[in-house]
């Protein structure tokens, strides 16, 4: 995590205390460096599943940046005293930045969920972006044997953007292969492309407003309820820890 961001630990998870249009500033400017950054998009899902699981913990700390995707990560900023100025959805962040690249005419390359979701996805992101030129995309079901061929086609491909959808499972594929991918940019984005290609809506405002986008998910797709399990457990462990949820702790 670079020592220039202001972070703030969310039981040892830093998250980028900068507001959406500070994070989109700053991430410009490292594309257009070209400063190779990983970014996660992390909500209390994954800070409960850092606390179950140390290897995700190291995956986590190795990015460049965290962003307080989720409602909950905000809400226990401000109860451990230390709040992060807003919410930095992945979703918004992805249109932001693919919004910067019409100016600049970047490139982006597109990872992950099914071929015919990304198919969909790359068509409408497009044309709603011409001046961005999608340059490559390919659907995440694939294994450790492919890794190099795929890795080699980012590569000799050169996109300033690689937003990956394989689940926060394979985070690790990020942050393994960043330096030989040589993207500026990459990000995972959840199930960003789902809501692209139209297979999901977003949540309506009234539900962002209301905090409980991931009641909505919940209804579209009730598979996920076990992965929804995690969030009464962050309450129960923040109400809980309240002195302790902001505190630095020794990395595992």
């Amino acid at each position: 995590m670079s020592k220039q961001l202001p972070t703030v630990p969310i039981f040892g998870i830093p998250f980028s205390k900068l507001s959406m249009d500070e994070t989109v500033s700053y991430l410009t400017q490292a594309i257009e460096e070209k400063r190779l950054t990983h970014v996660i998009t992390a909500n209390p899902i994954m800070v409960m599943a850092a606390l179950e699981n140390p290897a995700f913990a190291r995956v986590m700390r190795r990015a460049d940046m965290i962003v307080p995707d989720g409602a909950g990560v905000v809400w226990a900023a401000k109860v451990g005293g230390n709040p992060v100025t807003e919410r930095v959805t992945g979703f918004d962040l992805m249109h932001r930045l693919l919004a910067e690249g019409e100016k600049r005419r970047w490139t982006a390359y597109l990872l992950g969920t099914t071929q015919e979701i990304i198919e969909a996805a790359a068509e409408k992101l497009q044309l709603q972006y011409p001046q961005v030129r999608i340059v490559g995309y390919r659907n995440g079901f694939f294994g450790p044997a492919d890794d190099e061929a795929i890795v080699e086609e980012i590569r000799e491909l050169k996109p300033h953007l690689l937003f990956v959808a394989r689940g926060m499972e394979k985070e690790e594929w990020n942050a393994d292969y960043k330096e030989r991918l040589g993207v500026p940019f990459i990000m995972g984005v959840g199930g960003s492309f789902d809501v692209v290609s139209g297979k999901l809506k977003r949540a309506p405002v009234a539900f962002q407003k209301l905090k409980l986008e991931w009641l909505y998910r919940l209804l579209q797709e009730p598979a996920r309820y076990r992965r929804m399990l995690a969030l009464p457990k962050f309450v129960v462990k923040v109400l809980r820890n309240k002195e302790n949820v902001t505190k630095p702790r020794p990395e595992a």
